[in-house]
């Protein structure tokens, strides 16, 4: 495995479960010194108990060479970041970096696996920065959530592999075959695309419901019920069809601008996908706006629970809830936050807290970002008296909205009057 990131660690650890043999080489000594104690960088459930158990058995190791990594190496995955570029497009310089570096250790007949989201042509960009014609390289795209990817990786709806020789796409799913799930060959080019096909219809649907949710604040309608029944059709189903105060992460917003600018490059504008981009700013304005409604914001205290993406992760890039803060900012609000995984944040203007109740002490306005379970169960009576006035915007329609309006609070859920 190069590169320990999500999904390089991941998958090290879970393949090193399966009973392979995995060796994580990262550029980052500090990174590895702390892996190869088992101290996991990430919040991630089951994946420290996973990369403890192999190092355990000794199936999994961690070296910062990756020279050291792909010397006996059967199959080389290559999972290292490929951040968005100012234009949209994918920068690929990490993974032509990984790949020229590894070409001089790589054995005869050794596979390179794709791993990292790249757009169409990166398994031949890859060939060429290798220079090696007796290296297969493939494409096998992640699909694992933030928060269950461990599971997501163990049993998964479907295994994608792309290849242009039958003989070793068959090797790379082996690979997958204890774990009983839909293996799909095709070409590099499809497999390739269907990563970012599928993030793209992902997007789509929340934007849509966020939409919807809209439209029933308008007309009077509860969003929950009919979202309920538009779930209940088959051609539908009912995944994903959550609203909340717009969609963010590692992958969604960098995924829609790279099929945007892949389609582009290929002389077609995709413009609704540039509808669901707009829809989505749009989104997080609507949930400052509803604050705005309740209090003046230039010089109150708004508490924000949350500042994850998700739930059961701590990452916070492209994270709703600080697209949030900093429109709150701007509005010359002042945000104390909390999150029960995030610590600390790149604004400095945000306060982060470590208990929900200090988060609300003197707040003006609270506003739920990240649908944390623990804010499920929050003392309404303590946050009454923590804050100076009995405002809510429950961006993730999590609170018990009636328990709310017993205790005199204002409440603004998304798609609910």
């Amino acid at each position: 495995m190069i590169g320990t990131g999500y999904v390089g660690l991941t998958t090290g650890a879970c393949f090193a479960h399966l009973g392979h043999d995995v060796v994580c080489a990262d550029i980052d000594v500090d990174k590895v010194r702390r892996l190869q104690k088992g101290d996991v960088p990430i919040h991630e459930a089951g994946l420290e108990e996973l990369v403890r158990e192999g190092l355990e058995s000794g199936r999994l190791s961690f070296v910062v060479d990756s020279a050291d990594a792909v010397g006996d190496a059967d199959f080389v995955y290559l999972c290292v970041p490929t951040p968005q570029s100012g234009d949209g497009s994918v920068d690929l310089k990490h993974l032509k970096a990984a790949a020229a570096e590894i070409s001089a250790h790589i054995r005869h007949g050794a596979i390179v696996v794709n791993k990292s989201t790249v757009p169409v042509g990166s398994t031949l960009l890859v060939e060429e920065a290798m220079n090696r014609p007796d290296i297969a390289v493939v494409s096998n795209p992640e699909f694992l959530r933030e928060g269950t990817a461990v599971t997501d990786f163990l049993s998964p709806d479907r295994v994608v592999i792309g290849a242009d020789d039958p003989a070793v796409a068959d090797r790379v799913a082996d690979l997958h075959r204890s774990i009983g799930a839909p293996v799909m060959i095709t070409d590099p080019a499809s497999a390739e695309t269907i990563k970012y096909a599928a993030n793209a219809f992902l997007a789509t649907k929340l934007s849509f419901v966020n939409t919807i949710a809209a439209v029933c604040e308008a007309v009077g309608a509860d969003v929950g019920d009919v979202l309920a029944a538009m779930g209940l059709d088959k051609r539908i189903g009912g995944e994903f069809l959550v609203p909340g105060p717009g969609w963010g992460g590692s992958c969604f917003p960098k995924d829609t601008r790279a099929i945007i600018s892949m389609a582009e490059d290929a002389g077609y504008d995709f413009s609704l996908m540039r509808g669901v981009l707009k829809a989505n700013d749009e989104q997080f304005k609507r949930v400052v706006n509803k604050a705005a409604s309740a209090v003046s914001l230039n010089g109150s205290t708004v508490a924000l629970l949350g500042l994850a993406f998700k739930a059961g992760t701590d990452d916070t890039r492209n994270s709703p809830a600080l697209e949030i803060a900093g429109l709150l900012l701007a509005e010359g609000a002042k945000v104390r936050a909390y999150d029960p995984a995030v610590a600390t944040v790149d604004i400095d203007e945000i306060v982060v807290v470590d208990d929900p109740y200090a988060a609300c002490e003197g707040a003006a306005v609270l506003v739920v970002a990240t649908e944390w379970d623990e804010f499920r169960l929050l003392d309404l009576d303590k946050i009454s008296e923590a804050m100076v006035s009995r405002h809510v915007v429950d961006a993730r329609n999590i609170l018990d909205r009636e328990a709310l309006l017993s205790r005199g609070f204002t409440y603004q859920g998304i798609g609910r009057n």
